[in-house]
C-alpha cells in the first residue's frame, strides 16, 4: 500500500530522475539510447511496484523482451507482477494506433481508465514509447493534440504519465513540438521545470492554425 497517498490533498511523492516530483505528473523523457533509459526509468518502475502503484508500459512490440529483461535484472518480478495485474506492458498498437489509426478520444479514454481514484491508496505510474511518431507522418498533428490534452487529464500531484523520446529515432520537429506539450522534461538524465512548456489551450489554437494553413496550401 502507498501510504503516502494521503488525503491531505499534498503531492504523492514521487521519485525520478534523482527528483521529487512537484504538482506536474505529465513529463516527457528524451535519451539518447536504451540504456540511458533504463537507468532512470527501471527504479521509477521498482519503486512503484514496491509502493504497490499500479505499472502501464508501452513500448514498440520488439521492446517488450528487452524491457522485462532489464526489469528482471532490476529486481522486478516480472511475471508475478504481470499476473497481478500490478504491472501491464502494451505495444504501440495496443494504444496509439489500434486497427491502423490514432483516435485522441479513445487514448485519452484509455489514460482515464488506468488513472487512480482520488480515495484509493494506491496511484499508476504510466510509460509511453512515441519516438515512432515521426514529423513527416500523416497523424502527427492528431498525435500532438492527444500530447497537449494529456495534461488535462493527468492529475496534480498523483498519477504519473512519462512520455518516452528516443533522440536517435526522433525528428528535431517533434522534439520542438514535444517540448511545448510538457511542463516539465527529463533531459541529460536529469529533471527540468520546461521553459518551453505552453499552455493547452494555447497550443492547440497554434496546432489547428498550422492545419489551417496545410489545408489551404493543398
Amino acid at each position: 500500500m502507498n501510504a503516502s497517498a494521503t488525503a491531505c490533498g499534498c503531492p504523492v511523492p514521487i521519485e525520478i530522475a534523482g527528483t521529487t516530483l512537484g504538482r506536474h505528473r505529465h513529463i516527457c523523457a528524451f535519451f539518447r539510447d536504451a540504456e540511458e533509459e533504463y537507468r532512470v526509468m527501471v527504479p521509477f518502475i521498482k519503486d512503484g511496484l514496491g509502493r504497490g502503484d499500479r505499472i502501464c508500459q508501452i513500448v514498440e512490440s520488439g521492446q517488450r523482451p528487452a524491457l522485462r529483461r532489464h526489469l528482471q535484472a532490476g529486481g522486478v518480478d516480472v511475471e508475478a507482477d504481470e499476473r497481478s495485474g500490478q504491472l501491464e506492458i502494451l505495444s504501440v498498437h495496443d494504444h496509439y494506433v489500434r486497427d491502423g489509426h490514432i483516435d485522441v478520444e479513445r487514448m485519452l479514454t484509455a489514460i482515464r481508465q488506468r488513472l487512480s481514484a482520488d480515495d484509493e491508496p494506491s496511484i499508476s505510474r504510466i510509460t509511453g514509447h512515441a519516438e515512432w511518431a515521426g514529423a513527416d507522418w500523416p497523424g502527427m498533428q492528431t498525435f500532438l493534440e492527444y500530447e497537449a490534452r494529456l495534461n488535462d487529464v493527468v492529475p496534480e500531484g498523483r498519477d504519473t504519465v512519462v512520455c518516452l523520446y528516443d533522440l536517435s529515432k526522433t525528428s528535431a520537429a517533434l522534439i520542438a513540438d514535444v517540448l511545448r506539450t510538457h511542463p516539465v522534461v527529463i533531459l541529460g538524465g536529469l529533471l527540468h521545470e520546461n521553459p518551453f512548456y505552453l499552455p493547452v489551450d494555447q497550443f492547440l489554437r497554434e496546432l489547428h492554425g498550422r492545419q489551417e494553413v496545410q489545408a489551404q496550401a493543398r
